[in-house]
């Protein structure tokens, strides 16, 4: 053997033990997210909002730190439980000594207006982790020792606990569900055993390093990362890279077609796909990372991570994945080899008969599929994304929502999170009657030197600042009790020299409200001009990136108008995350223009040999299979997230799968061909296609992937050796 064809090999050999060396090394990291995620919501919160000051503020009040465990007692019969209050006391009281307990004993038992009701708080620990569980059985055993009465457990212990369950096995369930679906839909794709195997591998060995490169950010304090991140990271990593594979081989098998050996179909496969993978890649990732423009911490926190994934992704599509078609050669499509080209010809003549149909009558398929997208678009305005209340957050029936829903039923709306004011401890008087007096306000209480509110002694005073609990009338979530914080704020500023400031559950959800809709006003413009310039350095043109961004905007319109109704009339949410709309835009709009730049590099590619409008059908014949396949991947990956028991995850995945699916059979099928097919060079201007050949070459044209045409065999295409290449 030659040396330069032991170095052909050598090449691949070396980058083969690379991956797997990563693979087993990094590997481990994609369960090991956990150790440094926090789904502590309180860490995502806008860093300026007045409610995150207020946050700040109230450590200096906290003797030591606690996490309350709200314990509600009602009557078994309906009943008055006034009479177990005494009871109840002492079934607290045993929990002295308990080591969750942060320091001091829990609040005695108050009895509801109604009389069928008792509450009392039980201060635990913060750091309890994967203890806290256990700490909560515990209290809710104590708390069962009063005959007669039902125990329920709210509060934000309970609340973080059943946040935490819905989470747990996140690294696992999830990863399998993705895995198997893509895996699945690979078979039918390919009709291939081993190739989607590799693809498959491929993607696992971009989660893994993409995992350890985020675990070591998190680490050192340069990241943030929940569940919901973890479970977005999984996903986007494993259709991102799938998506990329698809394309790659798509382009490796025409090459393979064409008679080319395994290294020459390798090399222009990925010569002639590395582009559009590229700036498939940067306008997502750029995307994500215009996400560190947000005041909101979680949307912060998904844009490097979101961008580290994107990154591995590409790095496994063009690295690994070249490396073993070389090493495997025709032998990694068995048994459907390059050549026996049955379901492939079947598959080419669908898309055939559909650029016909965009050929023969271009602007009646635009239109129509216009008019389409903008009935779809028209609901767009009712999605409401003010936020998901308590007992909508969990998909399945939480024991914290049942608590929650209890304890308004008897006692004041907002009780058990209540707002937070803090002021100028010399002018808390002052404060506490603005406050009382504020419309939708129950109670007012200070902080005491007990340690709770309203307790004996005087309020307590920290650094100068005192703190009230201030009660709502309504629950914390509703839109009545939203309402009120921008009235208490108002009553409570207007105290001359207090610098009072209000905070709590419902001013943290007022204020994310606010701020989401800011970060939208910033962020959208961000996203949608990255992705032009993207668009206009791959394509060399100015009309067709401002097409394709315009054309995928409608569609994330259309996608929000379709979601509106469905959220509302079939999935019965009331209302969606504030962050759930910039997540669809930023995921839609990346991805979308994703498939959009498959079709127009080959578009343009086929455009500047045969001129725009047979370029615009060859282009459409070569990649409607491809894309179509890489869409459906993409939105099955998401809707995986529907097995996390979270609103806001099952949102997400219906925004983006259904998302993807317009995206891929609508704009990028119809819409986007049809519009360049009528405007033929226009579309490509100011580039040298605006001044292209004519275009009436159909019958001389080579066919794909340099098959003969009329027995001549192909000319002036790029090989592996070199050529005429298109630009």
């Amino acid at each position: 053997m030659s040396s330069q064809r032991r170095a052909r090999w050598l090449v691949p050999l070396v980058l083969l033990v690379v991956w797997l060396g990563a693979g087993a090394a990094f590997g481990p990291f994609a369960g090991r997210l956990g150790e440094v995620a926090t789904n502590d919501q309180t860490a995502f919160l806008p860093r300026s909002a007045e409610s995150t000051r207020v946050l700040r503020e109230q450590e200096a009040f906290r003797q030591q730190e606690s996490l309350a465990a709200i314990v509600v007692w009602t009557g078994r019969d309906g009943g008055s439980v006034a009479a177990a209050r005494p009871r109840a006391a002492k079934a607290l009281a045993s929990l002295a000594g308990d080591p969750a307990l942060a320091g001091r004993a829990a609040s005695p038992p108050v009895v509801s207006d109604d009389e069928r009701a008792l509450q009392a708080v039980v201060p635990l620990r913060p750091d309890l982790g994967d203890r806290l569980p256990a700490a909560l059985d515990r209290v809710r055993e104590a708390a069962g020792q009063v005959p007669g009465t039902t125990v329920l457990l709210a509060g934000p212990a309970a609340s973080q606990a059943d946040l935490s369950d819905a989470f747990a096995g996140i690294d696992g369930l999830l990863l399998v569900v993705a895995l198997v679906t893509v895996l699945v839909i690979l078979l039918l794709v390919y009709r291939s055993v081993l190739l989607p195997l590799l693809i498959i591998l491929g993607a696992v060995f971009a989660l893994g390093v993409a995992c350890a490169v985020v675990y070591a950010l998190a680490s050192d304090g340069l990241v943030r990362v929940d569940g919901q991140v973890q479970g977005i990271l999984s996903i986007l990593v494993i259709g991102a890279a799938t998506d990329y594979a698809l394309l790659l081989t798509a382009r490796h098998r025409e090459e393979l077609e064409a008679g080319r050996d395994r290294f020459g179909a390798v090399r222009a496969a990925v010569r002639r796909s590395a582009g559009a993978v590229v700036a498939s890649g940067a306008t997502v990732a750029a995307g994500l990372l215009a996400l560190l423009l947000s005041d909101l911490t979680n949307n912060r926190a998904l844009g490097p991570v979101g961008a580290v994934g994107i990154v591995c992704a590409l790095l496994s599509a063009l690295t690994f994945l070249p490396v073993v078609l070389v090493l495997l050669g025709r032998a990694a499509y068995w048994p459907a080899v390059p050549g026996r080209r049955t379901g492939a010809e079947r598959g080419r003549r669908l898309w055939e008969r559909v650029a016909d149909r965009v050929d023969r009558s271009p602007r009646r398929v635009w239109a129509a599929a216009l008019v389409a997208l903008l009935a779809c678009a028209a609901p767009a305005p009712t999605l409401v994304s003010k936020g998901v209340p308590l007992d909508e957050i969990f998909v399945d029936d939480a024991p914290s929502v049942t608590a929650q829903a209890t304890l308004a039923r008897h006692f004041p709306g907002g009780s058990g999170n209540p707002a937070l004011v803090t002021a100028d401890a010399g002018r808390l008087p002052q404060v506490r009657s603005a406050a009382r007096g504020t419309p939708g306000v129950a109670s007012v209480a200070p902080l005491t030197g007990a340690g709770r509110p309203g307790g004996p002694g005087e309020p307590l005073v920290a650094d100068g600042r005192a703190l009230l609990y201030v009660t709502l009338d309504a629950g914390a979530d509703s839109d009545a009790a939203r309402a009120t914080v921008p009235r208490l704020r108002s009553a409570v500023h207007a105290v001359p020299g207090a610098d009072a400031l209000v905070g709590g559950y419902t001013a943290q959800l007022y204020d994310t409200q606010q701020t989401a809709r800011h970060d939208r006003t910033v962020i959208v413009p961000v996203v949608l001009a990255v992705i032009l310039v993207v668009l206009a350095g791959l394509l060399r043109s100015l009309v067709a990136p401002v097409l394709l961004v315009a054309t995928v905007a409608l569609s994330f319109l259309a996608t929000l108008g379709v979601s509106a109704l469905v959220f509302e009339h079939l999935l019965g949410f009331s209302g969606t995350d504030p962050s759930v709309p910039l997540y669809g835009f930023v995921f839609l709009v990346a991805l979308g223009v994703d498939y959009n730049i498959f079709l127009m590099s080959r578009v343009r590619e086929e455009s500047l040999r045969l001129g725009v409008r047979e370029g615009v059908r060859r282009g459409l014949v070569t990649t409607g299979g491809v894309i179509t396949s890489a869409g459906v991947v993409l939105a099955a990956t998401f809707a995986a997230l529907v097995v996390i028991p979270l609103a806001f995850l099952v949102q997400i995945a219906f925004i983006v799968a259904f998302g993807v699916l317009l995206d891929t059979l609508v704009v990028r099928s119809l819409l986007v061909p049809a519009l360049v097919r009528d405007l033929g060079r226009t579309a490509w201007w100011p580039g040298r296609l605006s001044r292209a050949e004519p275009e009436h070459r159909r019958t001389a044209a080579p066919a794909p992937g340099g098959a003969p045409v009329n027995g001549r065999p192909r000319r002036g295409a790029a090989d592996a050796e070199g050529g005429r290449r298109a630009p």
